[in-house]
């Protein structure tokens, strides 16, 4: 790349980097806060949050990388319109094609970004997140029980603990289980600790005293013991083998499932619209990268407004997007709908690298041209500024 090239691909590719990160910064921050239940009823520190919240983060990347690089391309050629320099470059022998390669090697590099996060990256985080969620949910014994509180863990059974001690040692349990419909046992308890083995989740208790009383008796039966083992492994092994959704799959899952697979005999056709929504990620930002540049690369004088064609790049921008969307979700059930978007993204792509080549310079006809006129002069007659003759 010569000098140019290389000013205008850093140009873009910082401005995608600061756009990218701000909106993934906010995007992430809506989704975390759902999650802070972690920390207040499940007794989560601030790493876990963090931790368990982030891994998201590649899911949305995936998503906003096309349009941060539309807001980044639409940045950079903004700025060579403001110092004039695209109309320096024209007037030096620079084509709008031939301006457009710096542009199209940082399609590239988020191109290449992009299919990586969308066959590994993504799914990865997605499933680590899956798992260490359903882990979090499942230790009960660890952070459900919280002091002070009665916690009802299944529908006939309650626990309460009054304050958890150094060292893991949980102290004035009490413990009412009417699960079987022919007893009820009531466990007061000094204090008491987490065993897991190979056996299962036990909570040991010491010290107390347990209060069984049977249907059809009249008096129950009261047993004090030093200690005793109540089986919690019902509850602490709840999702810890938790099934992989779609989205957690890589992409060589995708491509060749187990036929055996639960998931996939049910739902086949997601797997086949997850699957093609990972081959067309990396086409998004190119066609993205065309529609932009065919609106906006043109040379323009200072006096030429920019804002139609900025509007019409969102506008296009936006309508492919949406109806990306739309052939996913008819994926599911119709074979045809991948093709569809394909052929969609691939005549998107070629139209824009036409104007380009053309050098067509995309602008409202004049009839509505003059029609935005005469209504932004009503509007500012409207609001009493004067209109300039």
């Amino acid at each position: 790349m010569g000098s140019i090239d290389r000013y205008i691909f850093r140009t873009t590719l910082a401005s995608f980097a600061l756009v990218l990160v701000s909106l993934t910064g906010v995007i992430w921050i809506t989704q975390a806060l759902r999650g802070i239940d972690l920390m207040t009823s499940q007794g989560q520190t601030i790493v876990t949050f963090l931790g368990i919240t982030s891994l998201v983060i590649p899911a949305l990347v995936l998503i906003i990388s096309p349009i941060a690089l539309m807001i980044a391309i639409s940045h950079t050629l903004n700025k060579l319109a403001t110092d004039s320099e695209i109309i320096v470059m024209n007037a030096a022998g620079f084509s709008p094609f031939r301006l457009f390669r710096p542009f199209f090697y940082a399609t590239i590099v988020v191109a290449i970004m992009v299919a990586f996060i969308a066959a590994y990256l993504s799914p990865d985080g997605l499933r680590r997140l899956k798992q260490w969620d359903a882990e979090i949910t499942a230790d009960v014994l660890t952070n459900i029980l919280q002091p002070g509180r009665f916690a009802q863990l299944d529908q006939n059974l309650t626990i309460r603990i009054r304050e958890r001690q150094p060292g893991g040692v949980l102290a004035g349990i009490f413990v009412d289980d009417r699960r079987d419909p022919n007893e009820r046992v009531t466990i007061v308890a000094d204090h008491g600790t987490v065993l897991k083995n190979s056996s299962g989740s036990f909570l040991v208790l010491e010290d107390g005293n347990l209060e069984r009383f049977e249907i059809g008796k009249r008096d129950p039966a009261l047993v004090a013991f030093a200690r005793y083992a109540f089986d919690m492994s019902k509850f602490s092994n709840q999702g810890h083998d938790a099934a992989l959704g779609i989205r957690e799959r890589y992409l060589w899952e995708l491509l060749d499932p187990p036929p055996d697979d639960p998931v996939y005999t049910q739902v086949p056709g997601q797997f086949r619209a997850e699957l093609h929504d990972r081959f067309m990620a990396p086409l998004y930002p190119f066609a993205f990268a065309a529609l932009t540049f065919a609106f906006l690369g043109a040379p323009r004088t200072t006096r030429q407004s920019r804002n139609f064609s900025i509007g019409s790049s969102i506008l296009a921008v936006f309508g492919l997007r949406m109806a990306g969307f739309a052939c996913s979700v008819m994926a599911v059930k119709s074979p045809l709908a991948p093709f569809v978007q394909y052929l969609m993204l691939v005549a998107t792509i070629g139209a824009g690298i036409w104007i380009i080549l053309a050098g067509v310079v995309v602008e409202p006809p004049p009839a509505l041209l003059e029609a935005i006129n005469k209504s932004n002069a009503r509007l500012l007659r409207l609001f009493g500024r004067p209109v300039a003759a």
